[in-house]
């Protein structure tokens, strides 16, 4: 398909350097060498404003007027690789419960969106309505970028082109779609490779993609006020005794104990836990990522196993209200359950309007946040949720009376073949296959 006289040129790697109106950062790469063909080395940019806003309108135009294949034409390897890698570098830098402090004295405004599913022609009109990112408006994407949708390669790349320009205004946290697993199951990585090859090029973007996706960070806290993650809260991992046998070095044997009743974690040990694991097994240190990006709320009091996930916990009005009395705050805004899960979870709202108000008590609020309209993208036509998308913003001083705004999806969405079989594949997440995921 060739290109109109006014289509976009390829975008080039961005340079070394960032440059932000808040901080500059100097950060060495090795796009080129990183690429499968080192020869290639196009001239470097900046990341700045403009070159952000560029890939944004590319991207929506080759949605439209490019094959998939055509995709490099348009973001050439080395370009990727110069991004995700520069990206790469400041995630992996993060804790993995980011503090963000915004200036309480001059109007600023903190925007959480919850999963987009690579509906890129919603995300990029959720950016315009809610305004771009700039020194006193900051953004907390809370995961699930990626599956599902036709463009969660654009989409994942557009957010981390705002992380690169402005690492201290954008914030982009982990989703449990950002595994191995969930992108084999739910079309990322067939997408991807449909985009660049099924080859060694294709591979090793995916690969890339992967790598980024570990360094993503598991939770936020805004102003001391608001938690977020995609899923919720985590227990705590009590400490396991051991003992080592006789004449067997280096070797620890677990002593059996009784099952200890699930309890509440602390910040302590969520900053402490590994986030790289991407997949199963969840044990250990991992049951912490595991409980933060799948666990659910419930309306039974107490603790539980997720058992129709089969990962995490699910969670009582009781247990949001020690959680939020415990550390101080008055709101846990999480996401990961659309209409589809919704609509099999007795005594919690549906997403009809984009956002469910799920735990009302003495110290705060659970609010549930999904930011992709008329969901899923692919699911036959019959079958389609009509629910609208929607977006938080928290406002200064206190940052903690959050300002709901719904919107409809972008429509016609470009024609394009689906990734994965929407038919067969379980919809919510549930039931899942986890002899294949530890595999």
């Amino acid at each position: 398909m060739s290109s109109p006289p006014n289509s976009p040129k390829p975008l080039p790697p961005p340079s070394t350097t960032t440059t932000t109106t808040t901080t500059t950062t100097t950060i060495t790469t090795t796009a080129a060498t990183s690429s499968p063909d080192p020869s290639q080395n196009p001239p470097q940019i900046p990341i700045t404003l403009d070159w952000v806003t560029t890939l944004m309108s590319t991207f929506d135009w080759s949605s439209k007027t490019l094959r998939p294949s055509e995709f490099p034409t348009v973001l050439p390897v080395e370009a990727f690789d110069g991004l995700v890698l520069t990206a790469s570098k400041l995630l992996h830098k993060e804790p993995n419960c980011v503090l963000i402090n915004p200036d309480k004295d001059v109007g600023s405004s903190v925007v959480v969106v919850g999963d987009v599913h690579g509906q890129l022609h919603d995300v990029l009109f959720l950016l315009k309505d809610a305004g771009l990112p700039d020194n006193n408006k900051f953004f907390v994407f809370n995961g699930d970028y990626v599956d599902r949708g036709a463009w969660g390669l654009e989409t994942f790349l557009v957010l981390l082109a705002w992380k690169v320009f402005m690492p201290d205004r954008v914030f982009l946290l982990r989703g449990n779609h950002e595994s191995k697993y969930c992108t084999s199951v739910y079309g990322f990585e067939k997408e991807v490779l449909a985009k660049y090859g099924d080859n060694n090029r294709g591979k090793h973007v995916y690969r890339k993609c992967l790598g980024c996706f570990e360094g993503l960070p598991l939770a936020s806290i805004i102003a001391g006020r608001v938690y977020t993650a995609h899923g919720g809260v985590f227990r705590n991992i009590p400490a396991t005794p051991s003992k080592r046998p006789k004449g067997k070095k280096n070797r620890k044997v677990i002593v059996s104990a009784e099952p200890v009743p699930l309890s509440l974690g602390s910040l302590e040990e969520l900053l402490k836990a590994r986030r790289t694991v991407l997949n199963p097994p969840w044990e250990g240190q991992n049951l912490i990522p595991g409980d933060v990006l799948w666990s659910d709320p419930s309306m039974k009091p107490g603790f539980s196993p997720n058992n129709e996930r089969g990962i995490g916990l699910l969670w009582g009005p009781d247990c949001t209200e020690d959680f939020l009395k415990k550390f101080s705050l008055k709101l846990i805004i999480r996401s990961h359950e659309g209409p589809d899960a919704r609509e099999k979870r007795s005594g919690l709202g549906g997403m009809d309007e984009g956002y469910t108000i799920d735990h009302v008590v003495p110290s705060g609020k659970l609010i549930t946040v999904f930011s992709a309209p008329d969901y899923p993208q692919f699911q036959a036509t019959e079958e389609r949720y009509k629910n609208k998308g929607a977006y938080i913003v928290l406002n200064s001083p206190n940052f903690d009376t959050p300002i709901f705004h719904s919107f409809e999806a972008i429509t016609p969405r470009p024609k394009v073949n689906p990734y994965y079989d929407f038919e067969d594949v379980i919809d919510s997440d549930e039931e899942l296959d986890l002899k294949k995921m530890v595999e």
